[in-house]
């Protein structure tokens, strides 16, 4: 695993300032603001905000056939509308104070030890080194917690049962059957 301080390197390197367009919030194609996270960051937002977890977040939308007539996904996603995340108002998150680890951190991924870029206008713009380390210590956070989420699925996956005919989400919580 890379350190804050390779990371903020590289980090400093591309340069980034948010520009706050919103870009990343809207649906430009198909999944294209397909914001995954844990239990603990639709927690997190339903604690801020007083939504229930079906107004906060929706399965992912890959279901795998279980085999006896139920499917499930191994996600769970922010809530979008046709056009935009439901949080983004105004042109601007509602609940930026809470906002999951993948939208703090846009638009910079680490995929093992290489740091990933998305399509960005802020891109290429100048960042001070605190700021670079910063967004190195949000990026390696969330490579931890992702870490962390990832483990728990596979635990929870070796004990699942999907009920026969149902659709569930499988996270590192448990199985939570769909209803509706």
């Amino acid at each position: 695993m890379l350190g804050v301080d390779d990371v903020r390197d590289r980090i400093e390197s591309v340069g980034f300032r948010c520009r706050g367009c919103g870009a990343c919030c809207r649906r430009v194609a198909e999944d294209s603001n397909l914001v995954i996270v844990s239990p603990a960051e639709v927690r997190a937002i339903m604690a801020a905000t007083g939504m229930a977890w079906d107004e906060v977040a929706e399965p992912y939308p890959d279901f795998i056939d279980a085999g006896n007539g139920g499917e499930y996904t191994l996600a769970w996603c922010i809530r979008r509308t046709a056009k935009a995340c439901i949080f983004l108002r105004e042109g601007r998150c509602s609940v930026y104070a809470h906002r999951p680890w993948i939208c703090r951190t846009y638009p910079f991924m680490l995929v093992d030890d290489e740091l990933r870029v998305s399509e960005c206008s802020g891109l290429g713009m100048p960042l001070s080194p605190p700021g670079a380390r910063d967004a190195a210590a949000d990026l390696c956070g969330r490579q931890a917690a992702e870490a962390a989420e990832e483990a728990g699925i596979r635990a929870v996956y070796r004990r699942a049962t999907v009920p026969p005919g149902k659709r569930a989400v499988i996270d590192s919580e448990g199985v939570k059957v769909l209803h509706g």
